[in-house]
């Protein structure tokens, strides 16, 4: 199947891996690659030179175009953006800032670049820098959603921009697709349905978790990490959303965000108590989310942890390989195509 996002990327099927941190790690981001699709390196726990050694690790993994993602008002997004640069990574996929100097640096050597969006505002300013395509996140979506749903955001910024838009949030099969490209979509991101796959490093008992849930079964909330988020409900879900931010826990989970960050705990503590105390409320969440995100994606612990997952999770049903997802999803949107057409 080829849209304007396939012959502008070079891939063979208008499906994406999104960015997902502590998922979206160098052997997953090859098998979609690799599947024909396109996959995004999670660049936001990384340091630069863990993303060094990821770029290098998916280039001996596969020779298909891939990409890194960055999410700007992070701390060392900037020089994991450099680092991608440098070593000319096909793909390179900003969010929460301004990307033109990505845009600029990429196009020189042939590159492209992907924003990641939730309004049109954003979508017309990403359409200025010159970026490629433009990356759709709908309210369902895992983690940082936007407000409006995928059904009513993915048409609308079709309509905005020139550039392909690809959707992402409530996408994970063939009809799924089709229904995107009726609304104007040249493509789709499948976060959640990747994530429960044989390649994906999330433990094997949060893959078996999603599966016994439905599409209500997920939570979307700010008390989380300190922005508006999606996530599995759960216990310790539920009493995020509802109990006040449990500042010991916080302070004690600090250090360890301090040093996901690469940042000595004094500086990342008098920076976040100098922007306000917003910035400092947001940074408390986040270090609390550090853990509770390690206990669901390596411990397989989903009751004390926290899961980022979709609505879709009720549409999952079984752990099958990357490459197996792939063929079911072109497979099933050529059955509906040809539905259609009769």
């Amino acid at each position: 199947m080829q849209t304007r996002f396939t012959e502008l990327f070079g891939i063979k099927h208008p499906v994406v891996l999104p960015g997902m941190s502590m998922v979206s790690v160098p052997k997953l981001v090859a098998a979609v690659s690799n599947a024909g699709g396109l996959g995004i390196l999670a660049t936001g726990p990384l340091s630069s030179d863990e993303t060094l050694q990821c770029i290098r690790e998916i280039r001996a993994l596969t020779d298909k175009p891939f990409g890194i993602g960055v999410t700007l008002m992070m701390p060392g997004a900037k020089e994991n953006a450099e680092v991608g640069l440098q070593e000319e990574v096909p793909v390179i996929n900003f969010s929460l800032g301004k990307g033109d100097w990505i845009v600029k640096r990429a196009h020189a050597y042939g590159g492209k670049v992907i924003a990641t969006v939730v309004n049109e505002k954003h979508a017309l300013a990403a359409q200025r820098y010159g970026v490629d395509a433009i990356l759709a996140t709908g309210h369902e979506a895992a983690a940082h959603g936007g407000p409006v749903t995928s059904l009513v955001l993915v048409p609308t910024l079709a309509d905005t921009v020139d550039i392909p838009v690809i959707g992402t949030g409530g996408f994970a099969d063939g009809r799924g697709l089709i229904a995107a490209l009726a609304l104007g979509a040249e493509g789709i991101a499948m976060g959640s349905r990747f994530s429960i796959s044989q390649e994906s490093p999330i433990h094997e008992n949060t893959k078996r978790t999603v599966l016994s849930k439905s599409i209500e079964d997920t939570l979307y909330t700010s008390k989380f990490d300190g922005m508006d988020c999606r996530v599995m409900k759960s216990e310790r879900a539920l009493q995020i959303s509802k109990r006040p931010i449990n500042l010991v826990r916080a302070l004690k989970n600090s250090f360890q965000l301090a040093e996901q960050l690469r940042m000595h705990w004094i500086k990342l503590f008098l920076g976040a108590l100098i922007m306000g105390p917003k910035t400092l409320i947001q940074l408390a969440r986040a270090a609390n989310a550090t853990e509770a995100l390690d206990l669901a994606i390596k411990q397989g612990d989903c009751e004390n942890g926290v899961h980022l997952i979709g609505q879709v999770q009720g549409r999952i049903h079984d752990i099958p390989t990357v490459a197996e997802i792939m063929d079911r999803v072109m497979k099933e949107s050529e059955e509906v195509q040809a539905k259609l057409n009769r």
